[in-house]
């Protein structure tokens, strides 16, 4: 599309003229996309829009949702025109916070040594949760796995707020004994 195009409505300026919209009946859905929906690619361009064939096509997909329930089908333009402005500003407001937001370092590469030994860490801890007594070891997996709170954990397991503070702290206790003997 060249600039003649945007400026005057190009070649396909025609198509606007194709629907009377001070006729009594509304046209239907597919008539006012045809006629409008260059238009409206053009009002989002124009508004800077980074692709405005998506916000022309989302405005009509949103009008086309309501089409039923629209009480003024000459509304139906004004509601897809307000539409691709509003998808425009928001479009345009999200682009700009995503380029403000710094980005990110890329996480540390560690060594294949250390990534063992975290495993074997790992396996070691899993290994002596398998060991606790079935309350002790709910009541752990639940607390710091899942993280509820004693009384989500208490309704969980059944028992008292207090039950839940009793196997959870004799599970810790549990398990820096087992961890400890296996260093």
């Amino acid at each position: 599309m060249n600039r003649r195009d945007l400026s005057t409505g190009g070649p396909r300026r025609c198509l606007d003229s194709v629907i009377d919209l001070s006729v009594s009946t509304p046209p239907s859905f597919a008539e006012l996309f045809a006629a409008h929906h260059l238009s409206m690619v053009r009002l989002a361009g124009l508004l800077g829009a980074d692709d405005p064939e998506d916000i022309a096509q989302e405005a009509f997909a949103r009008l086309h949702t309501r089409w039923s329930r629209l009480r003024d089908g000459g509304a139906a333009l004004a509601y897809v025109r307000s539409t691709v402005c509003n998808l425009t500003r928001n479009r345009l407001r999200h682009l700009r916070l995503v380029r403000l937001r710094p980005l990110a370092p890329p996480p540390a590469a560690h060594s294949s040594e250390h990534v063992v030994i975290v495993a074997e860490k790992h396996r070691e801890l899993l290994s002596a949760v398998d060991r606790l007594p079935r309350r002790q070891r709910e009541a752990l997996i639940l607390r710091y796995w899942l993280d509820l709170s004693e009384r989500e954990i208490a309704d969980a397991m059944g028992v008292s707020p207090g039950s839940v503070k009793t196997h959870t702290s004799r599970g810790l206790s549990a398990l820096g004994r087992a961890l400890r003997e296996e260093s």
